[in-house]
């Protein structure tokens, strides 16, 4: 399953629930995935990245 499935799923509303039993996944898959997004959306800029 992509990953993008759990992340659509909590945009439309679905509960960490619903996507368990939906789409046959872990609730410690789902807080992995969760927790990872999170820590790379944290994750410094290296000083020689450019922005557009």
């Amino acid at each position: 399953m992509p990953v993008s499935i759990i992340f659509e799923n909590l945009k439309y509303g679905a509960s960490l629930e619903e996507i368990i039993e939906n789409y046959r996944v872990t609730r410690e898959q789902i807080e992995d995935v969760l927790e990872f997004a999170a820590r790379s959306a944290a994750a410094p800029i290296p000083a020689n990245a450019h922005t557009f």
